[in-house]
């Protein structure tokens, strides 16, 4: 097992610092950062979000320990779980979202954590920032989180951090059990996160990124960039959540490349501020992160057919969607046997020529989406089910009602017609109808979940 010197772990944390915060770092951002993995006592399985900020670490783990929950044979008593029970489906999110950072470079995993986390288990790949023996007792300035000290908080944590080099992601599995606490105490969140950084690469993440020079935490309200979101949920740092990368006026803009084991739906996409791409609509798993304007939670469902392989119409009309980067509808006529051509569908000049007669009658130059989908896939068969229960989560108590954070549930029904009916007063409903748009939702407790 390789390892790193002192030097190059040094260097490499403060590339790390300086990609994550840029080049200072508030107090109070730092502050509400500073939380570990802590369940609510309401609801075993949920996590609890102190302070803004952290969702873009805490949502994306909420959704894989429910990717993990849900993919066990689900009966009544789904919501239960001891601590034993809880603390596995940590240890698994935590693996999980560190094997997609991995899998996208070599397969190395870098744990980060604090020296005193190694006191009953040194090990030559422990590696030291500075040189020093690992200390004997947690210091107690790391447990301080009084202003007048925060700055001295953040210097003194990253003294205190380093670096261990694991080639299998059992190693990781037994680190983490062994030592629940670099989960749970006061800088868990932080701890993956990093962890997340250095096993992914810090030069791999800035090519991915838009823009390298942004930090991936804002530095005045603390909130995660889409990168850091992206990284947490698909293991790529990337900006956008559309599918492929897109070619913007000779920009290339980075996307997402293929299904995600979980999702994402952006409320922001109805007012077309951004696109959110079906490799995210439609992840492996019936688990979506949601994002407001500030901040994330996870909406889920025990339902698998929302998720089921998609149907050989559906892929058309993302291909076609593909080749309508505007999303009008229709597409150039001349794209006809482009479109053809990525679905393996008859695609030579006589044919295409004699469907783009039949499918542009008027000779407007332009193909409808309805018409080609008529065309080509007239049997479309739906694949979702009418009527389904979901589940909403918000990690931050002062949004939940009663400030109880537990999963809120809701009867949907897909109703007929495709009328959309927007509410700006219903954030939620609007979010939920970029993935399905004639969608209505009963929550039982008679209050909409917040988004914020």
């Amino acid at each position: 097992m390789a390892n790193h010197s002192s030097a190059s772990s040094y260097s490499e944390l403060q590339e790390i610092k300086k990609l994550l915060w840029g080049p200072y770092v508030k107090e109070d951002v730092f502050r509400r950062w500073a939380q570990g993995f802590h369940c609510s006592k309401d609801e075993p399985t949920a996590l609890v979000q102190s302070e803004g900020g952290p969702c873009a670490v805490l949502a994306p783990v909420q959704a894989f320990i429910l990717k993990s929950l849900l993919s066990e044979s689900v009966g009544n008593n789904w919501r239960e779980a001891d601590a034993d029970k809880c603390n596995e489906l940590l240890v698994q999110a935590a693996c999980d979202i560190l094997t997609q950072a991995s899998e996208n470079n070599g397969g190395r995993y870098v744990v980060v954590h604090m020296n005193n986390d190694l006191r009953s288990h040194t090990s030559p790949n422990s590696v030291l920032t500075n040189g020093e023996e690992p200390i004997e007792n947690p210091s107690t300035e790391l447990i301080e989180t009084s202003a007048k000290r925060q700055k001295l908080e953040y210097e003194h944590f990253h003294t205190q951090l380093r670096l261990l080099p694991l080639e299998r992601v059992e190693e990781v599995e037994a680190f983490y059990f062994e030592r629940i606490e670099t989960l749970r105490e006061t800088f868990g969140v932080l701890l993956l996160l990093y962890s997340v950084i250095s096993t992914k690469g810090v030069e791999q993440i800035r090519s991915e990124m838009n823009d390298p020079t942004e930090p991936l935490i804002d530095g005045t309200y603390g909130y995660g960039s889409q990168s850091l979101i992206n990284l947490m949920l698909t293991g790529r740092a990337v900006g956008h959540i559309w599918n492929h990368d897109q070619d913007v006026g000779g920009l290339k803009l980075r996307g997402i490349n293929c299904q995600s084991e979980v999702g994402f739906l952006a409320l922001l996409e109805h007012l077309r501020y951004c696109e959110v791409g079906s490799f995210l609509k439609n992840p492996k798993h019936p688990v979506w992160v949601m994002g407001s304007e500030t901040h994330l939670t996870v909406l889920f469902s025990l339902e698998r057919r929302l998720v089921s392989p998609e149907t050989p119409s559906e892929v058309a009309r993302r291909v076609f969607k593909s080749f309508d980067p505007e999303g009008n509808n229709f597409i150039s006529a001349v794209l006809l046997q482009d479109v053809l051509r990525a679905l393996e569908l008859v695609s030579e000049a006589e044919y295409v020529e004699i469907m783009t007669r039949k499918l542009d009658a008027e000779n407007l130059g332009i193909i409808l989406l309805n018409a080609f989908m008529e065309e080509f896939f007239p049997e479309e068969k739906q694949s979702t089910p009418d009527t389904f229960t979901l589940f909403h989560y918000n990690g931050q108590p002062r949004s939940c009602p009663d400030g109880r954070v537990v999963y809120q549930e809701g009867n949907a029904v897909l109703l007929e017609c495709d009328m959309k009916c927007v509410l700006e007063s219903n954030p939620m409903l609007t979010c939920l109808q970029t993935k399905w748009p004639n969608i209505e939702v009963q929550w039982l407790s008679g209050v909409t979940p917040s988004l914020n």
